[in-house]
């Protein structure tokens, strides 16, 4: 587990966050429960938890800098990416960790169980039919569909005032070009992660 230590180190150096003792612990335990649970569950196609490091935990933080202190949806959360290395590493942030698959809901909730954090909700529902009590300010997914099918299918989940943050690779530019709303292409740079990867931020989303 060194080496995950010093390579989450290091890339935490890069992107320029500053986290507490607790809070590597913490994400470096979450790499451990994947690993574990990743062999009956089949979570992710990444085996190995030095790779995990850069893949799954440096790559949920690099949109740390676009949260706002919020509330915040992770649509199809899968293992718990973004959310639960985001949640670790913003506690007054509140998340709701979103995915149809009820064996990684499970894991979800195992995992919030086991690092104890208060600040993450799971439910185990398609994005469709999720209707929550209270709007999103933020509502968060990575590689998750299409932009035009992501728009329609998470609309319903944003505050009128509230962002869509897409994590994708390359810049989907014809996926962006059937897209009825304003947009922004930030870059992201993922420690040890030599592939393109962007954030796309969507405000003042038409409803009707």
């Amino acid at each position: 587990m060194q080496a995950c230590r010093e390579k989450l180190q290091q890339g935490l150096a890069a992107l320029a966050l500053s986290l507490s003792a607790e809070q590597i612990e913490s994400l470096l335990k979450f790499v451990q429960l994947i690993a574990k649970w990743n062999k009956a569950y089949n979570l992710t196609a990444v085996r190995e938890p030095l790779e995990m490091v850069g893949l799954h935990i440096l790559d949920s933080l690099a949109v740390l800098p676009h949260l706002k202190p919020s509330r915040i949806a992770d649509i199809g959360t899968g293992a718990g990416l973004p959310g639960i290395p985001l949640a670790i590493c913003r506690p007054e942030c509140k998340f709701v960790l979103v995915d149809s698959n009820s064996k990684k809901t499970r894991f979800v909730q195992q995992a919030v169980l086991e690092l104890k954090l208060r600040n993450v909700e799971v439910v185990h529902s398609r994005v469709e039919q999720f209707q929550p009590a209270e709007l999103f300010d933020m509502v968060l997914m990575r590689a998750f569909a299409s932009m035009p099918d992501i728009v329609k299918m998470t609309g319903h989940l944003l505050a009128d005032d509230g962002a869509l943050l897409a994590m994708k690779g390359q810049q989907p530019v014809e996926e962006l070009a059937g897209i009825d709303a304003e947009y922004q292409v930030i870059p992201l740079a993922v420690p040890g992660i030599d592939a393109e990867r962007c954030l796309i931020r969507i405000e003042r989303l038409k409803h009707g």
